[in-house]
């Protein structure tokens, strides 16, 4: 069931993310209140995963900035061969790891690390797709994507979700990235992103 349209510029539900499709279809998580936490809209998250109906199963997926999972969580749901999940907040990290246990996917990781600073190191593992919802006006998106491209994260045709504040300029994104498709809503800007 769609939700109201009203609600779609509040969060999904207050201390809850859903799940919107695939095999967790309607279940709804627990979130910690955390500083800078905003979890993805239901009508971002639908929009995003629309834009992904046929890249997601069987997908290599980095969620970068994990925070309350629902972006990472909905790949999952949707059949992504294995997702990682980076999460810095200690308290955030390990409810990822309760949802994680509680849904028996055992094709996921949560690594409580900073994000910049783990994308520093070469890559271990590429991915196909990566999702990018950080905490906004911290200066976090650009040094990512570019850390992204620097150290090899990312496959041949990669797709890079970026979800950041509205006003934000995109000024300084790895040149081979082809904008495919981008939105606004109320304060964010979201778009994705293909790597040539």
């Amino acid at each position: 069931m769609k939700q109201p349209k009203s609600r779609s510029s509040s969060h999904a539900q207050p201390g809850f993310v859903r799940i919107i499709s695939g095999k967790w279809r309607g279940k709804r998580l627990p979130v910690a209140d955390a500083l800078g936490l905003r979890p993805t809209t239901d009508r971002v998250k639908e929009t995003l995963f629309n834009w992904l109906m046929h890249d997601t199963a069987q997908s290599t997926v980095l969620d970068c900035f994990a925070g309350s999972g629902s972006l990472g969580i909905e790949a999952l749901s949707r059949y992504a061969a294995f997702v990682t999940m980076v999460e810095k907040a200690p308290a955030l990290a390990k409810q990822l790891q309760q949802h994680l246990q509680q849904l028996k996917a055992d094709n996921a990781e949560v690594l409580n690390k900073d994000c910049l600073s783990f994308l520093q190191q070469p890559a271990k593992r590429q991915y196909s797709l990566v999702l990018i919802d950080p905490p906004f006006r911290q200066a976090l998106a650009l040094p990512c994507c570019q850390a992204l491209e620097q150290n090899g994260w990312l496959t041949d045709n990669a797709l890079i979700y970026l979800e950041t504040e509205k006003e934000l300029a995109l000024t300084s994104m790895p040149a081979n990235w082809q904008l495919l498709k981008e939105n606004i809503a109320g304060q964010l800007a979201y778009r994705l992103w293909l790597r040539q």
